[in-house]
């Protein structure tokens, strides 16, 4: 496991995770989405879409605008701050290693479910984390189309819009409904690994928006997740809000998932600690 300077992070959550920088990055969200995202929902030209790795892999104008919107704007709210972006990140792989350093990082994926997105689903949202050490502090979950934002602070807790949330166990003699790595962005050893959850008592799906599925376990719709890659930038909101709703996670090692990577996969994330111990346990490893 990670080492977190303990000591550091309390006194950061005290002194900077206050009202004001909180709402401040609520609007900035809300802001990024009204200006380069909504407009641009059910009215992309074919000019604006293009493929990053693979034909599965898309990314807009919207992403790289709102992206930029966002990095401007929260460097900004909290100086010394970084930010991570996934566009960012695509064009300059190396950037992604600030999450490893010692600044605050901002955590930024601009338009999570980008193919829901451009296919004109509102199944999409914009993700925003705050991380210190490795640990998430913060984060910011908005389905812009849905009208959902859900805000999570470490030690204080999750709510979507104002209420809180409380995902609970799942009921007793149900199906677990477990969203699963899709297979557009898994490979055969990892089909293979994700093979257990074809069981009697689970009813797995492949997922949508990574970022709603998170919030979908916050709010008890959805039983648990099991993903098979580690890019912070898709997780690390939705980590912290299925914690501070009640919920768990675990990767093959047994042990909380991290989001500076080396995380052993698949890992799962559950509504409950009984529950993500379950998942994980019919979860093989891949090559198995």
């Amino acid at each position: 496991m990670i080492e977190t300077k303990t000591e550091s992070i309390e006194d950061f959550l005290t002194q900077n995770i206050n009202h004001k920088l909180l709402t401040g990055v609520e609007d900035i969200v809300r802001a990024a989405a009204a200006a380069e995202i909504t407009p641009r929902f059910r009215q992309l030209d074919a000019d604006e879409i293009e493929e990053k790795s693979a034909p599965h892999d898309l990314v807009t104008v919207a992403d790289k605008r709102a992206e930029e919107y966002l990095t401007r704007e929260l460097a900004a709210l909290l100086p010394g701050s970084v930010v991570v972006g996934e566009e960012a990140v695509a064009a300059d792989p190396a950037s992604y290693e600030a999450i490893q350093g010692d600044a605050p990082v901002w955590i930024v994926d601009p338009v999570d479910g980008t193919r829901q997105f451009v296919h004109g689903d509102p199944g999409f949202c914009t993700l925003v984390a705050l991380a210190l050490d490795g640990v998430v502090l913060a984060s910011w979950t908005y389905a812009p189309a849905l009208d959902e934002m859900a805000v999570a602070v470490r030690g204080r807790g999750a709510r979507l819009n104002g209420e809180v949330l409380h995902a609970g166990p799942p009921a007793p003699g149900t199906d677990l409904r477990v969203a699963t790595s899709h297979p557009d962005f898994t490979t055969d050893e990892q089909k293979r690994a994700l093979l257990g959850l074809r069981t009697d008592g689970v009813a797995p799906r492949p997922c949508g928006s990574a970022g709603l599925e998170y919030l979908g376990i916050a709010r008890g719709a959805v039983d648990a997740i099991a993903f098979s890659w580690e890019l912070a930038w898709d997780h690390a909101a939705g980590i912290l809000l299925v914690e501070e709703a009640g919920g768990a996670h675990l990767t093959r090692d047994g042990i909380p998932f991290s989001i500076r990577g080396g995380n052993a996969l698949p890992f799962t994330a559950a509504r409950d600690a009984e529950t993500v111990r379950r998942v994980a346990d019919y979860v093989s490893p891949c090559g198995d």
